[in-house]
């Protein structure tokens, strides 16, 4: 296919109105150009992850009037594939496994973790276990110094953009590919399934604009197809600020309890 869509929600709360932007978005752009639109839904924290929040989704989109092929892809069937990209990773030497707890990593830094340096992750990581042999349960990081011998660059619609190699390591640090309690991440896995999908376009948030050259990384290591970027506006409160899970007086289902259409959504995001 040509053009190929996805929305790709957390089953871990209610879907608010900045969901439903993003999903309309992607589903119109979709249609715009003639191609496909997937959902998938990103449940590999199952410790968070919901029945409830999975039924949810589908009604809230189906009354949006999206509609999408089935089955859905659930990421937590795909952690063979994940632990498969990893070992490909630490074959490559690139990958060093890391038992940091947050203090543990305010403390290196010197700082508290408001006033040290943030990347797209948070707290850039100062390479702590980096060249340790560290033993039991580990998150797995990147050795961004290794991992990158160029600047890295993607497409955001026709427009290139680059990242040069020295801001990666700098301002991004070693993230995390696959948490200990998970056995993945969410840069990983994207990555992995983008591609396994044949995911062409992705449109999302701005908020995620800074991952974007992750995940052109792992692609380039992984040997994995480049899908051309979309990154579109946030949608925030009446104090400016964006919209999250916890904004339920915002959730989709509650403009439906209240009877709204879907029309008054549209209106509400801007569209």
């Amino acid at each position: 296919m040509a053009h190929l869509e996805r929305f790709a929600p957390s089953p871990t709360g209610p879907l608010h109105l900045g969901h439903a932007f993003s999903a309309l978005t992607a589903w119109e752009r979709a249609q715009a150009a003639g191609g496909g639109f997937l959902l998938r839904l990103e449940d590999i924290d199952t410790a968070r992850s919901r029945a409830e929040y999975v039924q949810a989704i589908f009604e809230d989109l189906h009354w949006l009037g999206l509609d999408w092929p089935t089955p859905v892809l659930r990421q937590y069937t795909r952690l063979p594939a994940y632990r498969n990209a990893l070992q490909k990773l630490d074959k490559m030497g690139l990958t060093y496994a890391c038992t940091c707890t947050r203090r543990d990593i305010a403390n290196a830094l010197g700082a508290p973790q408001e006033g040290a340096p943030l990347g797209p992750d948070g707290v850039i990581y100062p390479g702590t276990c980096k060249g340790q042999n560290r033993q039991g349960p580990a998150a797995i990081r990147l050795d961004m110094a290794k991992a990158v011998t160029g600047d890295i660059t993607y497409f955001e619609g026709s427009t290139p953009v680059t990242t040069p190699r020295a801001e990666m390591i700098e301002t991004i640090g070693d993230i995390v590919l696959a948490r200990k309690d998970i056995g993945t991440s969410y840069h990983l896995s994207v990555v992995l399934d983008d591609a396994f999908q044949g995911i062409t376009h992705v449109t999302r948030g701005a908020d995620l604009r800074p991952a974007t050259p992750i995940h052109a990384l792992l692609q380039n290591l992984l040997g994995l197809p480049a899908p051309v970027y979309h990154h579109h506006r946030l949608i925030r409160d009446e104090n400016g600020k964006r919209l999250a899970k916890r904004d339920d007086a915002r959730a989709i289902a509650k403009y439906r309890a209240e009877g709204a259409s879907p029309q008054d959504i549209r209106k509400m995001v801007g569209l």
